[in-house]
């Protein structure tokens, strides 16, 4: 195991001899967190003290039982962030940060570890929320679309009554014209015939005249 542990241990120790050597190397990267932590893969992020021209980073990763170990190194970038990739599933790892400056390498930062998940205890991704959003959408859509159908259905049966009744109004005004324009004579009462009774004549009185 010498030859496998030779590159970690010049990794962690030659910055550390040579600090004092070149003084205007950067100092060590602070607050390294893991985030975002999956079955494969996870996020570490750190924060560079200012004043310090930093030009880029080295990451040293290790599997705690030994079995892998990985060098990570990105020049002329100010990213403060990077993703591990193709980590074994329910793992503990060790990582630990350097800065790269102008004039060569900080110490390695503190010693950092962190576990990868389960494939079961896989977080929901981007996507899964992307169709629980969808699905909320659809089913606000449906709500909309039941609460729209009533109010037609509504309105068309007030229409439907509206109809009616101003059928039966005009039904009974055509009714009442039709009474209105019948001829008088079928209102009118019959006339007693002219001359239905006969008036007796009054007889002139008769004078007989006597002679003597």
């Amino acid at each position: 195991q010498t030859p496998f542990l030779f590159p970690v241990l010049k990794h962690l120790f030659l910055p550390l001899s040579c600090a004092w050597l070149n003084p205007d190397r950067p100092p060590s990267p602070v607050n390294v967190t893991v985030t975002q932590l999956k079955a494969n893969s996870a996020t570490v992020s750190w924060d560079v003290p200012e004043g310090d021209v930093v030009i880029g980073y080295a990451i040293l990763q290790q599997r705690q039982d030994g079995q892998m170990q990985r060098f990570i190194r990105e020049v002329n970038t100010t990213n403060r962030a990077c993703v591990l990739w193709d980590l074994a599933e329910d793992a503990d790892y060790i990582i630990q940060v350097q800065s790269i400056g102008l004039y060569g390498e900080s110490q390695a930062s503190k010693r950092v570890h962190f576990r990868t998940l389960k494939e079961t205890d896989r977080l929901p991704s981007n996507s899964d929320i992307t169709m629980e959003g969808l699905d909320k959408d659809r089913q606000l859509q449906t709500g909309e679309i039941i609460i729209i159908v009533a109010v037609l259905l509504m309105w068309a049966a007030v229409i439907a009554l509206f109809c009616r009744q101003y059928d039966i109004i005009k039904d009974n005004d055509s009714n009442n014209n039709k009474e209105k324009t019948k001829p008088s004579s079928e209102h009118s009462t019959p006339e007693r015939p002219s001359g239905g009774l006969l008036r007796s004549k009054k007889k002139s009185p008769s004078v007989n005249i006597i002679e003597v």
